[in-house]
């Protein structure tokens, strides 16, 4: 089991990943971890020169810091099972930029005033690709590292093809993999995960209109009720393929202790979907 962590405060999340990092790395840079979290809320909370703050209502900061979270337990969960090749510090420091960036996507710019960032969603993931090239440049990265943090970033496509991500390692594909799964499992794991599908809907509905047609899959959901129906077939069609298959079955880092011990995101994540099923059966009874 891991400690409860007040994801809603990006500073609790920080203080994790800033242990992490150090039990990983002891002689690393201690003010590296609070520098990229300061820049990340900078850019989420509307300090931006060029981004307003978010206003998407489910991709919010929340949202970022649950993926990161998990992400880092992931590493450090790799990093003490001894499995090698170990993550070099450079690749943790940029796989954390990437999942701290990776929906920036749904950030609106200055004077945009149609919608929420919602809008967004079929393009979110290439619009934080670019963002994150920006800022990073803006920040002295090189063009290399900042390739990485891309093709980390495009992990977390829903329909991302994977095996054309041009990545530069081994190392880099296992670290854009253990984001994918972050981004997946630190949402879906939430305690209001279940109350959160209405508003993951409604940015699924803003954003079919914004885009006129009904081919993408945010246009394949009638209604919330719909959404919350197909959600459990989501999880075991879809989401638990793709990370046993594609992710490479990263998570079971998260095991503690590793390797035979409780998963504790699994298993929040088959208690909302009990939670959900329950939900949905009484709405089908009353």
């Amino acid at each position: 089991m891991f400690t409860p962590v007040n994801t809603k405060d990006p500073t609790a999340v920080e203080v994790e990943v800033q242990a992490a990092y150090l039990a990983m790395f002891p002689n690393g840079d201690p003010m590296f971890i609070p520098r990229v979290f300061g820049w990340t809320i900078e850019c989420f909370t509307g300090n931006h020169a060029n981004y307003q703050a978010v206003d998407a209502k489910y991709h919010d900061l929340e949202h970022t810091m649950q993926g990161t979270l998990c992400m880092a337990r992931l590493l450090h969960g790799r990093f003490l099972s001894g499995t090698h090749p170990p993550i070099t510090q450079r690749m943790f420091q940029l796989g954390l930029l990437a999942i701290l960036l990776h929906d920036t996507g749904y950030l609106k710019q200055r004077g945009d005033h149609e919608g929420t960032g919602a809008k967004f969603t079929a393009v979110h993931v290439e619009r934080s690709a670019e963002f994150a090239a920006h800022l990073l440049a803006e920040k002295g990265f090189s063009a290399a590292d900042i390739q990485s943090v891309q093709n980390m970033i495009h992990c977390t496509g829903v329909d991302a093809a994977l095996s054309v991500i041009p990545f530069g390692s081994e190392m880099e594909k296992v670290v854009g993999h253990a984001l994918g799964t972050a981004d997946l499992l630190g949402q879906m794991a939430a305690q209001d995960y279940v109350e959160k599908l209405p508003v993951l809907f409604s940015e699924f509905a803003e954003a079919a209109h914004h885009l006129k047609e009904r081919t993408h899959f945010i246009s394949l959901f009638s209604s919330a009720h719909d959404l919350m129906q197909k959600t459990p077939v989501f999880w075991e069609k879809y989401v638990l393929p793709k990370l046993t298959k594609d992710f490479g079955g990263l998570y079971r880092f998260l095991n503690r202790p590793f390797p035979e011990g409780p998963n504790d995101y699994l298993n929040r994540i088959e208690a909302n979907m009990d939670r959900l099923r329950e939900k949905l059966a009484a709405t089908t009874a009353s």
